[in-house]
């Protein structure tokens, strides 16, 4: 007994993947919903395809469309140092400046921008150059910049 499709129940099935990918996003759902509209559309112009042919074209559409999809999408690198929103200390890593304030037994304070942060490191006078090393939680850490 062989099952007849039309070409509306793919559209249905289609529209109802489509759906579900709102619900579980990841975009694997999208891909088999996009298939299925394909078939129906294919269906509808050649309305004597058997239904095997259906299914293998729906299923060939499926995992082409889902493994070229995870080839070609932007992969998710690390971040642009632009984007580390709450990752701040993180951008001072490697730069150089002046203190405001001496480095007494071994904490500080120092002006990087608009804001204010603890620093550590070896004592110092108000007016070395220094460099930071680090950031460790709140602190940076930072050395004499020779």
């Amino acid at each position: 007994m062989e099952i007849a499709f039309q070409f509306w129940h793919w559209w249905v099935a289609g529209l109802a993947l489509l759906a579900l990918e709102a619900f579980l996003p990841g975009a694997f759902f999208l891909w088999m919903g996009v298939s299925a509209l394909v078939v129906g559309t294919l269906l509808w112009l050649l309305p004597t395809l058997a239904s095997f042919w259906q299914v293998l074209l729906f299923a060939l559409l499926s995992i082409g469309s889902v493994l070229a999809w995870r080839k070609l999408r932007p992969q998710r690198n690390e971040p642009r140092a632009e984007t580390r929103i709450n990752e701040r200390g993180r951008l001072y890593e490697g730069r150089s400046f002046t203190l405001d304030t001496p480095i007494v037994d071994g904490i500080g304070n120092l002006r990087v921008d608009d804001s204010q942060w603890r620093i550590a490191g070896p004592d110092l006078p108000a007016g070395s150059r220094v460099r930071v090393l680090a950031v460790e939680g709140a602190t940076l850490r930072v050395e004499l910049q020779a």
